[in-house]
C-alpha cells in the first residue's frame, strides 16, 4: 500500500484546486476570502474559514471554502468536523472524489465502521463513475491516463478502507457488514480472500447459521471450489434441516473438491492431512445423517461408512457415526454388521454407549447364532 498512499496524499492540494473561487476585493466577503487566501498560520485560516461560513452561508464561494476546512480540521485531528465539511461539501458537489477520500480518511481515524462503510461507498462509487467516464475532447491522452491511474488507486483504497476497518473492529455485526459490503462491490477484490475466514468467524460469533449460509452461497456463485464455503453449506443446511437436496449436493462437491485441492503454500503436511480427513469426514457425515432421518438404511449405511475413516480421531463424531452405522445395518436385518458396530460404539464411552450397549444384548437374544 506504500506507493498506493503516497500517491493519496496528493489528495488534498487537489481537493482546493477543484473549486474555484471568485474574489471581489470591494465587498467585505471578497476582502474576508483574501484574508483567508494569504493566511498561513492554520489555525487562525481555520477559525476565518469558520466564522465565513458563519457570515456568508450562501455564498457562491462555499465549495471552495469548505475545500480549504477538510484538510485543516483533518490536520487539525478533528475527524468529527472534517467528516461533517466533508458531507456538506459532497451534497454541493456529488462527484468531488477528492473530498469524498477526504472524508473517508477522516472517517477512519474516528475507527466508526458505519461511517467508513458509509464514505467507502461513496469514494468507490464516485472512482467507478469516473472510471467509465469518456475521454473529455480537451483532454490530453496522457494527463487522462494519469487521471484514470488516480481513480483506479483511489478505489483500490475504498476497498483497502474497509478490510481495515473490518480487522480492527470487535463487533462481529459491524465486521460481516464491511466484509459482504466489500465482497458485494467488487468479490475480486486482493482483499475479499483473507477476509472470508474473518466473516465466517464473525458469523460463528453471532450464531447467526442462516446468513453465514446466504454469504457463502453468494461466494459460491462465483468460486463453486471454494471448500471453506461449501462446508458452511452443507453445515448450515444440515443444522436447519431444511432442502436436503442441497446437503446431498454440496457434500459431493466438497469431496471432489477437497480430494483435488492441492496442499496450500505455507501449510505443512501434516496439518494439509488433517484438514482433508476433517473435510472429507463431514462431507460423508452430513449426508449420512441426513440419509438416516429420512429412514434410507442402505445410502445412510454408505456414507457413515465412508465417513468413519476420517473421524477416528474426532472423539465426539466417532461415536455416533458407528451408533448410526449400527442401527442402520439393524434395519437392514444385517444383524452381524449391527451387532459389530454396536459393539464399536460401546467400548467408547459417550451418549451413545448405554444405548449401544443395549442394543448388543437385544441382537445376541434376538438372533442367537450371531455373537
Amino acid at each position: 500500500m506504500r506507493t498506493l498512499l503516497l500517491v493519496l496524499l496528493l489528495a488534498g492540494s487537489a481537493l482546493a484546486q477543484r473549486h474555484k473561487v471568485n474574489i471581489n476585493t470591494e465587498t467585505p466577503e471578497g476582502q474576508a476570502l483574501q484574508n483567508i487566501g494569504q493566511d498561513t498560520d492554520d489555525a487562525r485560516k481555520l477559525a476565518d474559514l469558520e466564522k465565513f461560513v458563519q457570515d456568508y452561508p450562501k455564498s457562491e464561494n462555499l465549495a471552495w471554502v469548505y475545500s480549504e476546512m477538510v484538510p485543516l480540521y483533518a490536520k487539525a485531528n478533528q475527524p468529527d468536523k472534517a467528516v461533517d465539511i466533508g458531507s456538506k461539501l459532497i451534497a454541493l458537489d456529488p462527484e468531488d472524489l477528492g473530498t469524498a477520500l477526504a472524508t473517508l480518511k477522516a472517517a477512519e481515524s474516528k475507527k466508526d465502521p458505519d461511517l467508513v462503510k458509509k464514505w467507502s461507498d461513496t469514494t468507490a462509487a464516485i472512482a467507478q463513475k469516473e472510471l467509465a467516464a469518456k475521454k473529455p475532447e480537451d483532454e490530453e491522452e496522457d494527463d487522462w491516463k494519469k487521471h484514470l491511474d488516480y481513480v483506479k488507486q483511489v478505489n483500490t483504497y475504498s476497498e483497502y478502507a474497509l478490510n481495515a476497518m473490518a480487522l480492527q473492529t470487535a463487533d462481529p455485526h459491524k465486521k460481516a457488514d464491511l466484509i459482504e459490503d466489500l465482497y458485494d462491490r467488487n468479490p475480486q477484490s486482493q482483499y475479499v480472500g483473507p477476509l472470508l475466514p474473518v466473516a465466517l468467524q464473525a458469523y460463528q460469533q453471532l450464531n447467526d447459521t442462516d446468513r453465514a449460509v446466504a454469504f457463502a452461497e453468494k461466494v459460491l456463485a462465483k468460486d463453486p471450489n471454494n471448500d471453506d464455503m461449501l462446508l458452511v453449506a452443507v453445515n448450515g443446511y444440515s443444522q436447519k434441516g431444511k432442502e436436503p437436496d442441497k446437503v446431498i449436493a454440496y457434500s459431493a462437491k466438497l469431496v471432489e473438491v477437497i480430494s483435488a485441492k492441492p496442499k496450500p503454500e505455507g501449510v505443512s503436511d501434516a496439518d494439509w492431512e488433517t484438514r482433508k480427513k476433517t473435510v472429507t469426514g463431514l462431507a460423508h457425515y452430513f449426508p449420512g445423517k441426513l440419509y438416516y432421518s429420512q429412514k434410507k438404511w442402505g445410502p445412510a449405511d454408505r456414507e457413515l461408512r465412508a465417513a468413519l475413516p476420517f473421524v477416528e480421531s474426532n472423539a465426539a463424531l466417532k461415536p455416533e457415526v458407528l451408533f448410526l452405522i449400527g442401527d442402520s445395518n439393524y434395519r437392514l436385518e444385517n444383524a452381524a454388521e449391527a451387532l459389530k458396530y454396536f459393539q464399536a460404539c460401546a467400548a467408547i464411552k459417550s451418549r451413545y454407549q448405554a444405548q449401544a450397549a443395549k442394543n448388543v444384548t437385544v441382537i445376541k437374544s434376538q438372533y442367537r447364532a450371531v455373537k
